[in-house]
């Protein structure tokens, strides 16, 4: 089987999004899943989501989830597996961090997130100030940029139902 590229799930989006508003809501997302053999309740799906609806960053956070849960219930179980698996992913977590510290200073700017998401074409300039929101969200210390630790945390955290990209 190939794996889903980025362009594969914009495509996605912009069909369950029929009426063009920029969210998907959980009712188009519960239809797809059923027609793929994902079973659910929307009251579970809306509880997995944090919400009714989805923007894109959600959407392809929700995937990813996704994802990590399928590697999750296919695995073994076993021990050194699940060590092996921790440290990869603590390994990706690092270079996807470094993908968005451009100066390599050890923290991500509102302008190196929006910088990396127009390159990979995840972002609206009508949407100016949802990168400095967005770090804001995760920012613990409150010094304006995330590092390592806070990084991690949004990487781990669900979406929010009031992030919109």
């Amino acid at each position: 089987m190939s794996s889903i590229t980025i362009e594969d799930l914009h495509r996605i989006f912009k069909n369950l999004d029929k009426n063009n508003h920029g969210q998907v809501n959980i009712v188009e997302l519960h239809e797809l899943l059923h027609k793929i053999g994902i079973h659910t309740t929307l009251e579970e799906l809306e509880k997995l989501v944090g919400g009714t609806s989805l923007g894109y960053a959600d959407f392809l956070f929700f995937y990813e989830t996704m994802v990590k849960i399928r590697i999750k219930e296919s695995k073994d179980g076993s021990s050194n597996d699940h060590i092996e698996h921790e440290n990869d992913h603590s390994d990706d977590l690092l270079k996807a961090f470094k993908v968005f510290d451009l100066n390599d200073d050890g923290f991500i700017s509102s302008e190196e997130l929006q910088s990396v998401l127009s390159r990979l074409g995840l972002w609206d300039k009508k949407h100016g100030q949802d990168c400095k929101q967005m770090i804001h969200v995760y920012d613990q210390n409150l010094d304006g940029a995330l590092d390592f630790e806070e990084f991690k945390v949004m990487m781990s955290s669900p979406p929010t139902s009031d992030s919109e990209i």
